[in-house]
């Protein structure tokens, strides 16, 4: 290389080092093509570096997710086995986290139907690996359930999936965003009461717009007067209850109660911009037609797309076998109706829900506890946060 052709080389160098050490619009557009994780590292480069990433994870305020299913090759469930990759990719800082996988795979505990006993992965270590994923101070839910809803990862327009057996999970990472509070609670027969409602935020909130509940050991006697505890209240409210009745709840640990009792974890959305609706399938929808029109009157809310999830929470009677050998016939008709809205959920042991519409000028009538309470059916919804 001649001199010339090594000094004009130079004087190239030192621009680009003057721009990305000067230039503020530059390098922020630079970095809004870098994955969180990394954009936390390059902050440390420098003050400038710094404040344009601050700017950049200001803007970051699309819901993202993680979802995996099939058997994993490793030792933990497939779910966790990707996601220390998938987190890598991720355009957003996680402040909550809401995370499903099927119990049996997660727990080890036998198939009664097979006589199948697999491998332990819920353990210390397992919870804590999980928990290593995200940030430090970003709340973490971790339920086990029967079966499995999922969109597959990487775009809201893939078709969802129903997972009745086999392994599957997922991780919906919800950032912090501006006009939506998101509050994870958790209650036990121990530490229930109307004073910890309140300060969960479930009663006497005006701003309260959706709730969603994951009831763990409800079978065990007084599960249904601790159930009622929950409803009673929540019924009175105007905002949309949505849920079902899950296996376990392994994350946030529980110091208040013994193992294998019964409780109910959550997540509260409060805020201007959180809108929501729900429909119920009961048990007269049998066929795909039926859910198929059940499920389009979730149209009459006008829910905006962007930053909209659906939630399916069905019984473990439906599905396949409800549908005469049909496969995944609800998450199909929703893909339907909502080809670019990503749908979770899950197949539990009961189902909380109703007919419900919660916009900025929405009216409702008081529903009663019992009318929230359900078996043998889905309750499909629609949340939106801004």
């Amino acid at each position: 290389m001649g001199e010339n052709e090594e000094f004009t080389e130079y004087l190239e160098d030192s621009k680009a080092a003057y721009v990305l050490s000067n230039v503020a619009e530059v390098v922020e557009r630079i970095l809004t093509f870098v994955p969180t994780k990394s954009l936390l590292r390059v902050a440390r480069v420098c003050r400038l570096w710094r404040n344009c990433a601050r700017r950049v994870l200001r803007t970051q305020q699309q819901l993202t997710w993680v979802s995996a299913c099939g058997p994993s090759a490793s030792g933990v469930h497939v779910l966790c086995s990707i996601l220390a990759e998938e987190v890598e990719k991720v355009f957003l800082l996680p402040k909550t986290v809401l995370t499903l996988v099927d119990f049996e795979n997660f727990t080890g505990r036998p198939d009664c139907r097979q006589n199948k006993v697999k491998k332990n992965r819920h353990s210390p270590d397992m919870v804590e690996e999980l928990n290593m994923r995200f940030p430090k101070g970003c709340d973490i839910m971790g339920i086990t359930t029967p079966g499995i809803v999922l969109t597959p990862s990487g775009s809201c327009s893939s078709l969802p999936r129903e997972y009745q057996e086999g392994e599957a999970g997922f991780a919906i990472m919800f950032p912090s965003i501006e006009g939506v509070n998101i509050k994870p609670f958790h209650f036990c027969k121990k530490s229930i009461c109307p004073t910890a409602l309140k300060e969960a935020g479930l009663v006497d909130n005006p701003e309260l717009r959706v709730v969603l509940l994951f009831v763990y050991e409800a079978y065990k006697s007084g599960g249904v007067h601790f159930l009622s505890q929950i409803l009673e209240p929540l019924a009175k409210s105007k905002a949309l209850i949505a849920g079902g009745l899950v296996e376990t709840a392994f994350s946030p640990p529980r110091h208040c109660c013994s193992e294998g009792a019964f409780g109910v974890v959550g997540l509260a959305l409060s805020g201007p911009k959180v809108q929501g609706a729900s429909v119920l399938l009961d048990q007269e929808i049998s066929n795909p037609k039926a859910a198929e029109a059940t499920i389009r009157r979730l149209k009459a809310a006008k829910i905006p797309e962007r930053n909209t999830l659906g939630f399916m929470f069905a019984c473990v009677g439906r599905g396949q076998n409800y549908y005469h050998n049909q496969a995944n016939v609800e998450a199909d008709a929703f893909h339907k109706v909502f080809p670019n809205t990503p749908l979770f959920g899950l197949f539990g042991n009961g189902e909380i829900g109703c007919d419900r519409i919660v916009k900025d000028d929405y009216t409702l009538c008081d529903t009663d506890t019992d009318s929230l309470q359900h078996e043998y059916t889905t309750v499909m919804t629609l949340i939106h946060l801004g």
